[in-house]
């Protein structure tokens, strides 16, 4: 008896001191999601289909409360919670009309000497994500001075990223094994040694700096913005106060590219929207007083050549309102352009025009032809000015008719009144959502450039519709490397694209560049209709010239006619990098349109058109001529109409830096 008593006591002690694993899987069985403290250090791991992907994993974080430094702390489990939901929502605007939410979750709450923190759990069908959430506790107030959040992976993927350093995320993505790499932007893509993809990013970035990735010993590890005070980078990355919950940190995993494409993984982390009334939040395709400025024909600045004057703008208003556009945007429209170009010291003003510029009689004749004025609010990088004139510069939009804006922070560093900042950091991410939040308020939608990566917060606040954080058209006018290589628009939908819409801007039609002879758009006249389908944006702009647009009036007709809010959307076929093929189904009627980019290589595509419904339908089909080439004939197009029906294959011809692009209506 003496004997068996010791055993059952070794049993107890062994159960005391073992690690304890608990587990969540995806709804359809096919991953797993293991949670484990390691000596009262917590870990996960991940399993596709019983085999490894992740092994045991860091998480956690170190912190400053109280004037102690809180590392390593050990880690007791005090309960574990599961549940599961299935809903379907509908997007306001988006790829799809129609998203569902299916995961299955698990809550740990785990304690310490000196805190309280749950770890959140889901699984998708197609990847998994998780968040940290401190309660209300006797500590709290925080400074997060690491996130511990890590990424060991069972077998070394391939990587596709720019680097932590890429200005505003305008980077050209590369690829290479992971341990090639260095700290890079998240998001990024992988293609895993099994032939399975991922996409790892965040989600619900609210109050907390974005997230880099960083490679330490061939493992992945979160490298959070810094907080910057007096022109230095501070080890503080984040000041939270409990209650508080971090993003979501989320991997999209799934066996093909159309599934990962397919995912919608950060819309349904982030929160439903919180606008009660949102008819007044409009997608639309819109002209530009733009492009000409970037190729050096026009000012933003008051000069004899200034770009956005009352004439001009008349001009474009009446071309968007006879070909079906929905607004022009008006780029130096404002007083302050001088202070931005070094002239002088002038700050910018968002309610006074340059004297060329009659903005009441401009938002009349916009009313009138049914058309309107997206407003253009560059700040230099000053967001302490700009907010402190948010509410008069939304007043005076309002009051004109104006119901979006572009905004943009062109300075390497943010200036808040914090001093400045990474444009990523906590501090920049709080004066975007003030921006967003504002806007609202006076039924604004936001354009924003120069931004925090997207991370699904149009799902909450809609009137967000588009952002830069991209390599954008405008490269193609003066970049020094002569412009974007033909796989840059092939490389997009798989990577940035996946972290939401994009303000790239295509639809140029003229490719010689007299200003800089060495620099061009790389790509045919075709590629360039295809981008309006394959790079998604709910306010599209199509970005050249008039002239340009009336020297092809049959190639334009497909802008013309294209619509940026979508039913549902799907990728047909690709390879990150080399080509893309694109179906998407209008939201407001039954036509589909495609859109095929290529890289340098020219290729054979075929499309299988068994998306379509039943009866006839007729494809008018944008391609490639025979002899087209991006660098010697780029505007060599044909145009096709043929009867097709459900089941039918299109074999289409892509050039070098080519495309194609097709829309399908009902007879």
């Amino acid at each position: 008896m003496k004997h068996l008593f010791i055993c059952l006591a070794c049993l107890v002690l062994m159960a005391c001191t073992q690690p304890r694993d608990y587990t969540v899987s995806s709804p359809d069985g096919a991953m797993t999601l293991s949670f484990e403290l390691r000596e009262g250090q917590p870990t996960y791991s991940l399993a596709y289909e019983g085999k490894d992907v992740l092994l045991p994993s860091p998480m956690g974080f170190v912190l400053l409360a109280d004037g102690d430094t809180l590392r390593d702390l050990r880690w007791t489990l005090e309960s574990t919670t599961f549940a599961s939901a299935d809903t379907t929502w509908e997007t306001v605007w988006g790829e799809e009309r129609f998203i569902r939410d299916r995961h299955h979750e698990m809550k740990v709450a785990l304690a310490s000497e000196k805190l309280r923190m749950d770890i959140v759990f889901r699984l998708f069908d197609d990847g998994f994500a998780f968040r940290y959430e401190f309660p209300e506790q006797a500590l709290n107030d925080l400074t997060v001075l690491d996130e511990q959040t890590g990424y060991n992976f069972a077998s070394e993927p391939q990587v596709w990223s720019i680097p932590w350093g890429t200005e505003y995320y305008e980077g050209i993505y590369t690829k290479a094994p992971l341990h090639e790499k260095d700290t890079m932007c998240s998001p990024i893509t992988m293609e895993m040694a099994d032939g399975m993809y991922a996409f790892l990013h965040e989600a619900n970035v609210t109050d907390y700096p974005c997230q880099n990735l960083a490679v330490v010993s061939d493992q992945l590890s979160t490298y959070l913005t810094p907080w910057m005070k007096d022109g230095k980078v501070l080890e503080d990355k984040a000041y939270v106060t409990a209650p508080f919950v971090s993003p979501w940190r989320f991997m999209i995993l799934t066996r093909t590219l159309p599934e990962m494409m397919a995912s919608r993984i950060m819309l349904n982390l982030n929160e439903p929207c919180k606008i009660e009334d949102t008819s007044w939040i409009k997608p639309m395709k819109f002209l530009g007083i733009w492009w000409s400025m970037h190729l050096k024909e026009w000012t933003w600045s008051k000069s004899a050549r200034h770009g956005a004057t009352t004439e001009n703008m008349r001009r474009y208003l009446k071309f968007a309102s006879e070909n079906g556009f929905g607004g022009v945007l008006a780029e130096g429209w404002n007083t302050g352009w001088e202070g931005y170009e070094g002239i002088n010291n002038d700050r910018f003003s968002f309610v006074t025009p340059y004297d060329d510029y009659d903005v009441d009689a401009l938002s009349a004749y916009a009313s009138e032809l049914g058309v309107a004025i997206i407003c253009h609010h560059e700040t230099s990088g000053r967001a302490d000015e700009y907010e402190a004139d948010l509410d008069t510069a939304y007043q005076f939009m309002q009051a004109h008719g104006m119901p979006a804006v572009k905004t943009g922070y062109v300075s390497p560093l943010i200036r808040t009144s914090d001093g400045y900042q990474f444009n990523r950091s906590q501090g920049v991410v709080r004066h975007y959502r003030k921006v967003i939040e504002t806007a609202a308020k006076y039924h604004i939608s936001i354009d924003n450039h120069e931004p925090a990566m997207p991370s699904g917060l149009q799902r909450t606040y809609p009137n967000l519709m588009t952002q830069e954080g991209i390599r954008g058209q405008e490269w193609n006018a003066w970049a020094q490397d002569g412009g974007s290589p033909c796989s840059h628009v092939c490389t997009l939908p798989f990577t940035r694209m996946m972290a939401g819409p994009a303000d790239y801007t295509p639809g140029v039609f003229a490719f010689e560049n007299p200003i800089i002879p060495g620099t061009r758009v790389h790509s045919t006249l075709a590629n360039q209709l295809a981008l309006f389908v394959v790079l998604y944006s709910p306010l599209q702009m199509a970005c050249d010239k008039i002239e340009n647009y009336e020297k092809h009036p049959a190639e334009f007709q497909f802008i013309r006619d294209v619509p940026c809010d979508w039913a549902q959307s799907m990728l047909i076929d690709g390879k990150i990098g080399e080509y893309v093929v694109m179906a998407r189904q209008d939201r407001h009627s039954e036509d589909w349109y495609i859109g095929a980019v290529t890289n340098e290589e020219a290729r054979e595509i075929t499309i299988p058109l068994d998306f379509l419904g039943e009866g006839e339908w007729t494809a008018t089909i944008y391609a490639d001529a025979p002899d087209a080439d991006w660098q010697t004939n780029p505007y060599a197009t044909t145009i096709e109409r043929r009867k097709v029906s459900a089941g039918e294959e299109l074999k289409i011809h892509l050039a070098t830096g080519g495309g194609c692009a097709i829309r399908i209506g009902r007879n």
